[in-house]
């Protein structure tokens, strides 16, 4: 799967009843107006490292075809940003790492040991968030005394002994951290609390939205270094559900908040941009908001950071990798854990 650790980016289509197809090796955007056939972008198809589609988006069979042969994935999105479902090729062939990670499955103890890598990670990056948001001269004391409850919750990360513990922990921990967070809103933001189904406010609209981005690249990275990423060791194995895809995107929650807080604070999307919608869509965010916020976080992905394995200054997309590649190594040596990035 041709992902993840080169620098192409990917390509996101918002606008509705648009098409795409193969126009000699390039995919061609277009809209059908009164004036014909208008033309939206053009884009090499060697340049595309996936395609995300929101809504009403046709795609050509010639196109597929193209896509499929490069290895190129196509996400579909509602227009609100939910997952539908993907258009990819095989699997990589990588049978003794995915047998490897079947028989970790099957222990106990590595499953647990792996998964309080996961929540150890997330725990941190989150704490870090606040902390950052929490210096003198503008320190807050209930936003220091949530920052003490992770700390304790981190702490308490490695004397869980079965992972149903682990995710409860995992989750009173989330819960106090997103209390501290909302604290950083401005009350026109009407963020509360985070709730997702469905997202009652703008924040917990962006939220979600960023989360749904940023998981379709924890999968892809995931399946890139070869491993099965239905076959996950803190989420539990459902039909349809990425679990070590959402196990990786544990790690990377926070780089999604800190978008969203950038994007609202700096006035680069602002509440009248969402509308009241339908009950199962209570919030609707506009085309132009979704454009912008998209934008944001493809600005964060290709930011670099220092990767603490690999030695090497990396862009976010290429850390997913090598972070996907610490797990595959992981379980080829049997050496369960996991050790997280440590943003600053």
């Amino acid at each position: 799967m041709r992902l993840g650790g080169q620098n192409m980016p990917p390509l996101y289509v918002v606008q509705q009843n648009s098409k795409l197809r193969l126009n000699n090796r390039r995919v061609q955007v277009e809209q059908e107006t009164d004036e014909g056939i208008q033309v939206l972008a053009q884009i090499p198809i060697g340049q595309v490292s996936e395609i995300i589609l929101f809504g009403n988006v046709g795609l050509t069979t010639p196109l597929m075809d193209a896509l499929l042969y490069e290895g190129i994935p196509v996400i579909f999105l509602t227009r609100d940003g939910d997952y539908r479902g993907i258009l990819s090729g095989g699997l990589t062939p990588h049978v003794p790492l995915r047998r490897a990670q079947y028989r970790a499955l099957e222990k106990p103890s590595f499953s647990l040991e792996m998964a309080k890598g996961f929540v150890r990670a997330k725990l941190r990056h989150q704490r870090t968030l606040l902390q950052r948001q929490n210096r003198p001269p503008k320190q807050d004391a209930s936003l220091s005394e949530v920052i003490e409850r992770m700390e304790h919750a981190i702490d308490e990360v490695q004397r869980k002994t079965s992972l149903s513990s682990l995710r409860g922990l995992e989750g009173s921990a989330t819960a106090a951290y997103f209390s501290g967070l909302r604290q950083l809103f401005n009350p026109e933001w009407k963020f509360d609390a985070r709730l997702r189904r469905p997202p009652p406010d703008p924040v917990n609209v962006l939220l979600s939205l960023g989360y749904t981005l940023l998981a379709q690249d924890c999968v892809a990275a995931v399946q890139a270094v070869g491993l099965d990423p239905y076959a996950g060791f803190l989420h539990e194995v459902a039909y349809n559900r990425p679990a070590l895809g959402l196990d990786l995107l544990e790690e990377f929650r926070p780089l999604v908040d800190g978008v969203v807080l950038w994007i609202c604070h700096s006035g680069k999307i602002c509440p009248q941009q969402f509308t009241p919608g339908p009950p199962e869509r209570p919030v609707v965010l506009d085309d132009q908001g979704k454009r912008d916020f998209i934008k944001a976080f493809e600005e964060r992905m290709d930011s670099r950071f220092t990767h603490p394995l690999a030695q090497q200054q990396l862009t976010m997309r290429q850390c997913l990798i090598e972070q996907a590649r610490q797990i595959a190594h992981r379980i080829l040596e049997d050496r369960p854990g996991y050790d997280d990035m440590g943003f600053r």
